[in-house]
């Protein structure tokens, strides 16, 4: 029997065909190929860009380089909790992407291999994030820093003008913040679930180690002192305990916070790089200055130097139940290499080779460390965490966090992280390692 999914309810679908003008005789641009055929369907988070048109224009470019394939987009507004009623269904179009609550040992099942980890490795970076038995069944296409996209105006405003180094002097921040504007301090995004999330792909960040999400593997107890995991979520608690973010968590929404950033109502939010030109875009939207918002690293030094974890944003995967793989697949190939959409995002792109976006700009001047993390213990690390039913890659272990924090749930920091140690060690210890 397939191993099923948990999906809370079933996101809110937006459906677009993205037909493009046909071929006209002429060889196809791009690298395109006559003779790949069919309609494919592409699963989506980006509903911004179903909406304003982004990609009805990907789609016509493609089909100038492929003129017998059609391509039809699929945006899920909650992505996560959406695709996996989807994958419970059998029914997840022909490119998707992977969820990040995937076990690595699923990959098979749901995906199409794209090709060997040896040829797929000399074009494109992030491969071994998605490989099982030496076949990559994922690739992605941006890399994505971890930091606090935040707004800089807002921060001078406060009379906070240089990078904190500490957590403490990060939570003085954003006591400045409250003190002195008008601004939330720190946005949870707690509703909507995912952004919380992303705070474990700082992994390895705090102590500027690139094997750290492996040693979790060895580690008995990775919310103890001194361990990357008690710094980030502790960081996080500290925040909502000091009443540091918005009044009610329960009620934050992604969509409108673009545009609270954008126009300087909100101070922080820890997201992946990926998310600076969006808040740009809703910024310079309301008619106010792109460039206040700026990314800055987690407070955190290490010989001197801010680190940050670059790792893949979500990965295109191409579904084994498809009937028009080799469609799908060109697809996955031209939009990586030829569409040019991690430039526009200003987002790192995953084709080797290819320079930092310039929002990165000032981690660049300023020497920031950035790293990749090994995956050599992914696999068991994820077995880890899914037996210890504690969740590194969905929200609701942190979602825990901060309602004890605010008190809407009982407990404290110290007894919260002393559950989650032991947890993860019995469950190493029920599977034996």
């Amino acid at each position: 029997m397939r191993r099923g999914w948990v999906a809370v309810a079933a996101a809110t679908a937006m459906l677009l065909t993205a037909c493009g003008s046909g071929g006209d005789g002429a060889p196809p641009p791009d690298g395109g190929d006559t003779r790949v055929s069919g309609e494919i369907k592409v699963l989506t988070n980006r509903v911004d860009q179903l909406s304003d048109g982004t990609l009805r224009k990907y789609a016509d470019r493609f089909r100038k380089a492929y003129p017998d394939v059609r391509v039809r987009f699929e945006a899920l507004t909650d992505y996560e909790g959406g695709i996996g009623v989807r994958l419970d269904g059998g029914d997840y179009g022909d490119v998707l992407l992977i969820p990040n609550s995937m076990n690595l040992g699923q990959y098979p099942t749901y995906f199409a291999s794209l090709g060997s980890a040896d040829e797929l490795a000399q074009t494109f970076d992030f491969t071994e994030y998605a490989t099982v038995a030496h076949q990559v069944y994922g690739l992605a296409n941006i890399g994505i820093a971890t930091g606090f996209v935040y707004h800089k105006a807002v921060w001078e405003q406060a009379g906070v003008t240089e990078w904190p180094q500490t957590p403490e002097q990060f939570i003085d921040a954003l006591r400045a913040i409250k003190a002195k504007t008008r601004a939330i301090p720190y946005y949870t995004n707690y509703h909507d679930g995912w952004p919380l999330r992303q705070w474990s792909d700082h992994i390895g960040g705090p102590g500027c180690n690139n094997s750290a999400r492996d040693a979790l593997a060895a580690t008995p107890d990775p919310w103890s002192p001194g361990r990357d995991l008690h710094a980030i979520d502790g960081l996080l608690y500290s925040a909502v305990r000091e009443r540091l973010t918005e009044p009610d968590p329960a009620a934050t929404d992604w969509e409108s916070s673009k545009t609270l950033m954008g126009t300087g109502q909100i101070g922080a939010m820890f997201l992946g790089s990926w998310a600076i030109p969006q808040m740009r875009k809703a910024a310079e939207a309301a008619g106010r200055n792109p460039d206040d918002i700026a990314y800055l690293p987690f407070p955190a030094l290490s010989k001197s130097h801010f680190c940050t974890v670059v790792q893949p944003d979500y990965k295109y995967a191409v579904s084994s139940r498809s009937k028009n793989k080799a469609a799908a697949r060109a697809w996955i190939d031209w939009y990586l290499t030829k569409s040019g959409s991690a430039q526009a995002e200003q987002a790192i792109s995953t084709v080797k080779g290819t320079p930092l976006p310039p929002a990165l700009k000032a981690f660049d001047e300023r020497g920031v460390r950035i790293m990749t993390q090994t995956q050599d213990k992914a696999a068991l690390v994820s077995e880890i965490d899914k037996d210890a039913r504690i969740g590194l890659s969905s929200p609701d272990y942190r979602r825990k966090l901060v309602d004890i924090a605010r008190g809407a749930a009982p407990g404290d920091q110290a007894g919260y992280f002393a559950d989650l140690n032991k947890r993860w060690a019995q469950s190493q210890r029920r599977l034996g390692r």
